[in-house]
């Protein structure tokens, strides 16, 4: 039982911090062009 007492913590820091990652990467843009990246390995690049 008690470590339930240091877990829960844990698990509760390590959700926060996974959910502040995510949302920064919404504000910084990383999920903006999802096509862009997919499509550009179809483009050759031959000169």
């Amino acid at each position: 039982m008690t470590m339930l007492l240091y877990l829960l913590p844990v698990a509760l820091f390590l959700g926060g911090l996974g959910l502040a990652a995510f949302l920064w990467s919404l504000s910084s843009g990383q999920f903006d062009d999802l096509d862009g990246a997919a499509e550009r390995i179809l483009i050759d690049d031959e000169d």
